[in-house]
């Protein structure tokens, strides 16, 4: 097929036609109707209301407004191990699995994971 040729896009609409059938090239608002619209409005509002009921609460904090959520959350970002205070997602992974960041997984845990879980940590 040349680009150049005047029937190109009908070749092409009729190869996606052959491949993933009719409905594949077919204009999505022949199959859009009144009914649909309504039960599509009647959705959307239910999101929104929902989304409104789980809308964040401020609290004031130190003299700002901050979520809610903020203050209630617990993040591990520092290690218990080496005290290194991370915002790699890569480190979020083995505060998880292991309560490390990855250096103190490469340098203590990696290949001797057994002894790890039994509770062994370095001294410091």
């Amino acid at each position: 097929m040349n680009k150049e040729d005047p029937d190109y896009i009908v070749k092409i609409e009729k190869a996606i036609a052959e491949k993933y059938g009719k409905q594949a090239i077919d204009n999505p608002k022949k199959f859009w109707n009144q009914e649909k619209e309504k039960e599509y409005l009647k959705q959307l509002k239910q999101f929104y209301k929902i989304k409104e009921s789980k809308e964040d609460i401020k609290v004031e904090n130190k003299g700002f407004f901050v979520s809610e959520k903020v203050l209630q959350k617990d993040s591990e970002r520092q290690c218990p191990v080496c005290g290194l205070y991370s915002f790699r997602i890569k480190d979020d992974l083995y505060m998880n699995k292991y309560k490390c960041c990855f250096n103190c997984y490469v340098q203590y845990v990696e290949g001797r994971e057994e002894r790890w879980k039994t509770g062994w940590r370095p001294n410091k």
